[in-house]
């Protein structure tokens, strides 16, 4: 049944809830659905709209299909040793939760913002840290500045941040004892954390005849071919608020997409909400050692950063420009004038129009 995983990484993982509180509540009665648990689908052929599944039957959807499979985390190659983690499903987290209740310290591979979170629960919960990142903390997502700042934050709540290097090998017989580095360095581990990214789950799509390239091709509407859409982490489409034709892997996305694409399904080729592209101003948010770090927009390619500090008060605001135009921003404990960004953003504000925002002079921003 349906769960909520963000809290995955950070409330379950610290055992400050009971598992049974991730789960989604909602009225059976009003959902209508007819629920197939314990199967999975293995084929698809687009064509004529049929599942195949793992007992061997076939199913036809004459009335449409929703993509909806999401991502699966990667893992290092080659690697079958007791102790080594993942962090994307309830099953993962309780297994993680009970490895390290024993554990004096953890590794955290990978700094994107799962392995950030997983890091802070873990300091949180008492543990030695170290966290490996091969360039710095989630740097494709907001850039070498604010990643840098990300870093020397969790290496002031004591973890062991070590940058610009790569694992090299995982040690152990049975069970992982070390990791090594690219530099050559070796860290004592009995308990590692995999957090280096996802990819999106379309293993069952090939030979369906839809298009798959990192996920699958949808056009902005969210349909991928006739009587079908795909939404959250699996769909790639245009957004052409940015000029962007990527995946987006947010909790916001998803909720919102899935929205977006369940009303292109229903509704006639011929009928204007058809048309209607998919054009979100991204938006998600990570909890790490009591504070709210979150992003706004796309700051994918852009051409400036420009950090707004509030000295004393742990607050961090940037405002990110790509050409005239101010196209995301980035906060720490934040969240009013983050919510008045999100507003802003909604209406594609020029550089100039995030500067006054933001409370700055345009003349001496410029």
């Amino acid at each position: 049944r349906p769960y909520d995983r963000p809290p995955l990484s950070k409330e379950l993982l610290r055992g400050d809830w009971p598992d049974e509180e991730a789960n989604l509540r909602y009225d059976d009665a009003e959902l209508r659905a007819e629920w197939r648990l314990g199967c999975k689908a293995v084929s698809f052929d687009a064509g004529a709209l049929r599942i195949g599944f793992d007992n061997g039957k076939e199913e036809t959807f004459a009335g449409g299909v929703v993509i909806a499979t999401g991502a699966s985390p990667r893992m290092l190659p080659g690697i079958r040793l007791e102790g080594v983690h993942v962090i994307r499903s309830l099953d993962d987290t309780v297994a993680l939760r009970r490895d390290i209740a024993d554990a004096a310290s953890v590794v955290v591979i990978g700094a994107g913002f799962v392995g950030q979170e997983a890091a802070a629960s873990c300091r949180a919960m008492g543990k030695m840290v170290t966290m490996i990142e091969a360039t710095a903390p989630a740097r494709h997502v907001v850039g070498e500045e604010i990643a840098l700042r990300i870093a020397a934050m969790h290496r002031a709540q004591g973890v062991d941040v070590r940058l610009d290097v790569s694992v090299a090998a995982l040690e152990g017989d049975a069970r992982l004892e070390a990791i090594r580095l690219s530099d050559g360095s070796l860290v004592p581990a009995s308990v590692a954390i995999v957090g280096i990214g996802v990819h999106p789950a379309t293993q069952w799509l090939e030979d369906s005849g839809l298009t798959i390239d990192n996920g699958v091709l949808c056009d902005e509407t969210c349909l991928a071919a006739p009587g079908i859409v795909a939404c959250g982490d699996i769909a790639r489409w245009p957004n052409r608020r940015y000029g962007e034709f990527r995946r987006v892997e947010h909790w916001d996305n998803a909720v919102r997409m899935g929205v977006h694409a369940a009303r292109r399904l229903l509704a006639a080729d011929d009928e204007p909400e058809a048309a209607l592209p998919y054009t979100p101003v991204p938006w998600f948010w990570s909890d790490q050692y009591g504070a709210k770090f979150q992003l706004v927009g796309s700051a994918f390619d852009h051409d400036e950063v420009l950090v707004v500090d509030e000295p004393g008060n742990g607050k961090l605001l940037a405002l990110y420009r790509r050409g005239e135009r101010l196209n995301a921003v980035f906060g720490i404990s934040n969240a009013k004038r983050i919510l008045t960004f999100r507003k802003l953003l909604e209406n594609d504000p020029s550089w100039h129009e995030g500067l006054a925002a933001a409370g700055l002079d345009v003349a001496t921003a410029a």
